[in-house]
């Protein structure tokens, strides 16, 4: 492996931090409902930043396989969206500094990677690393949004927000860094919040809200999420309406409630509830005589054409 300090550049003198926080949200793995993409925008729309270092794109990045969109104009082209994946020093609403680590997860060389952010860890006495994403799940956005949590020691997640069973799932660069951290003895914390499989391809604040309020939780930094409130209740209003105008799309809100409550409950009875009912995978179903996310958004997407075409006519 390549030396990892090649792999990124300081773009100013290095503070001098007192074990700071580190945040990381990488895209371009899964990210339901754009839960991080919305969380991350939060913060830079509500917190002083500063770059504090760049990674060499070019070595990480595949670009035919995630092609950065340009602008062509009349007869020339005019706009590059420049990929970028980039460590950042921020401070909260108290004036408290944090690190953000954000951009396009590397595509190529993982480990040289996880080494050059273990180098940055290191450098700024990083005390602890916390990543967040969403991932769709068969949940009814008519409950409150949970949480799968994970981290490098079962102490620092609570037992009832972890996913009891074995998945095997395939692997992120951020998932191989907390793994590579874990076992350098690295306190790292994750958080998988639960999106409603039906709106995974839209964005959904509330879920925005949720990943926020669990990384103050485990950091006590002043992030503010409730500032998304006002988003959240009026993309909720606009859900609410196409529910309500198709009996078929309740039936199938309603199917899902019920799954939940039911999971909800027994895992609160101690007694054992299936975990993996809650799962959401394409093609398969959410439960036995249940609907799929595929099919409810289906039932959305139908919804939606008729209204469309009810307006043209």
């Amino acid at each position: 492996m390549r030396d990892p300090a090649a792999l990124y550049e300081l773009r100013s003198t290095p503070p001098e931090l007192s074990m700071p926080v580190l945040l990381v949200s990488l895209d371009g793995f899964v990210d339901a409902g754009s839960a991080a993409r919305q969380a991350v925008t939060h913060l830079f729309e509500t917190c002083e930043y500063t770059e504090l270092a760049t990674f060499d794109i070019d070595r990480l990045l595949d670009y035919r396989s995630r092609r950065p969109g340009m602008t062509f104009v009349d007869h020339e082209w005019t706009e590059y969206s420049e990929p970028k994946l980039a460590l950042y020093q921020m401070w909260d609403r108290a004036d408290t500094p944090f690190l953000l680590l954000t951009g396009l997860e590397p595509d190529r060389e993982w480990e040289a990677f996880v080494a050059a952010v273990r180098q940055l860890v290191d450098r700024f006495g990083v005390e602890l690393v916390v990543g967040f994403h969403g991932v769709p799940m068969a949940v009814p956005h008519t409950r409150p949004v949970t949480v799968t949590a994970h981290a490098t020691r079962t102490d620092l997640v609570p037992e009832e927000t972890t996913w009891p069973g074995r998945l095997q799932v395939p692997g992120s660069a951020e998932a191989l860094l907390e793994y590579r951290l874990g076992q350098a003895g690295y306190d790292f914390i994750g958080y998988a919040i639960h999106v409603p499989s039906y709106l995974a391809q839209s964005e959904y604040p509330r879920c925005a809200i949720a990943a926020l309020s669990y990384v103050v939780t485990a950091t006590q930094l002043a992030l503010s999420p409730e500032d998304m409130e006002p988003e959240a209740l009026r993309t909720e209003e606009e859900i609410e309406k196409q529910v309500a105008a198709s009996e078929e799309v309740q039936r199938v809100v309603e199917s899902l409630e019920e799954q939940y409550d039911s999971y909800m409950s027994a895992r609160a009875d101690l007694s054992g509830g299936d975990a993996s009912s809650l799962l959401s995978e394409t093609g398969a179903t959410s439960g036995p005589g249940l609907p799929s996310g595929d099919e409810l958004g289906a039932a959305l997407e139908r919804y939606l054409a008729e209204r469309d075409r009810g307006e043209e006519s």
